[in-house]
C-alpha cells in the first residue's frame, strides 16, 4: 500500500512540475518570417502573436516572457523537447495534431482565403485553384484543405514557409498560396491582392506540451479575461485593422483541454 501511495504521490508531482503555470519564465514559440503574426526584426520579436503570447504568459504567472523561433514544421519537437513552452505560431487546431499537444484556446478564429499576384483574373476563388500551381508549406494544411478537404486537384508546389510561398508567387513559380487571412493580411504589397473569397475557418490554438491541462484551462482564462477587457480588439485593430480584414472581436469558443 505504501509503494502504491508513493507512486501516486511522484505522478501527481511529476503532473504539476509539467505545467507551466509554475514557471516563473514563459518560453514563447512563434514564427519569424509572417509580418504582423510573428516577424523578426534587428533581433526583435513582433507581431499579434508575440502581444497575445505575452499577454497571456503574464496572466498565468510569468514574471518574464521570452521568445523563441519556430516552424510550422517542428512546432510540435520543439514543445515536446521543452525547448518553448508555448506555441502561438499560426497554429491550427486539428485531430491529428491534438493527438501530439494540448491545445488551449483558440485565441482567434481566422478564414482561409486564397492570395495572387495583382490583377489575376483566372482564380477570384477556392475552386478556380483547379489545375492551377499552389504553394504548399512545409508542416501547414491549409493546402490539404483545398486537395483532400475540398477535392480541388491542384497542382501543389513545396515551399518551405509561407514566406518562401509568397516568394514564388512574386517569382511567377506559383499561381496562388492559400491559408489564414491573418497570415495572408501580413504579405499584403501593391503587387499582391486577397481574393476575399473566404471558404473554412482556421481555429489558432495555444499549443503546449501534451497533457498539461492545468496549463491549457489556465491558457483559456487568460483568453477570455483578453476579449472582455478589450486588449484582443486593441491587438487586432493594431495589427490587421489597415488590412481591411473583417475581423472577429468576440471570444472564440474554446475546444476543450486534453
Amino acid at each position: 500500500m505504501g509503494v502504491l501511495v508513493l507512486a501516486f504521490a511522484l505522478v501527481g508531482c511529476t503532473a504539476a512540475e509539467a505545467s507551466i503555470t509554475g514557471n516563473d519564465v514563459i518560453v514563447v514559440g512563434v514564427k519569424s518570417d509572417q509580418p504582423r503574426l510573428g516577424f523578426k526584426e534587428n533581433d526583435r520579436f513582433t507581431g499579434f502573436e508575440v502581444d497575445v503570447g505575452t499577454y497571456i504568459a503574464r496572466h498565468i504567472g510569468a514574471s518574464k516572457v521570452e521568445f523563441r523561433e519556430v516552424r510550422s514544421d517542428n512546432r510540435e519537437k520543439k514543445l515536446d523537447e521543452g525547448a518553448v513552452d508555448l506555441v502561438l505560431a499560426s497554429y491550427s487546431i486539428t485531430p491529428d495534431r491534438a493527438k501530439l499537444v494540448t491545445f488551449g484556446g483558440p485565441y482567434y478564429v481566422a478564414h482561409q482565403d486564397v492570395m495572387v499576384r495583382r490583377g489575376e483574373t483566372r482564380i477570384r476563388g477556392v475552386r478556380d485553384l483547379a489545375g492551377r500551381r499552389m504553394c504548399q508549406a512545409s508542416g501547414s494544411v491549409s493546402t490539404e484543405r483545398v486537395v483532400v478537404g475540398l477535392s480541388i486537384p491542384a497542382k501543389l508546389v513545396p515551399g518551405s514557409s509561407y514566406s518562401d510561398c509568397v516568394a514564388k508567387l512574386r517569382g511567377g513559380q506559383v499561381d496562388a498560396v492559400s491559408t489564414g487571412d491573418l497570415v495572408l493580411a501580413g504579405f499584403a504589397a501593391p503587387d499582391l491582392e486577397i481574393v476575399n473569397s473566404p471558404f473554412t475557418d482556421e481555429h489558432y490554438g495555444v499549443g503546449m506540451r501534451k497533457g498539461d491541462i492545468d496549463g491549457c484551462e489556465a491558457v483559456n482564462k487568460a483568453i477570455t479575461t483578453m476579449y472582455q477587457d478589450g486588449t484582443a480588439s486593441e491587438l487586432l485593430r493594431k495589427w490587421f485593422g489597415p488590412s481591411g480584414l473583417k475581423l472577429v472581436e468576440e471570444v472564440p469558443q474554446f475546444e476543450g483541454c486534453s
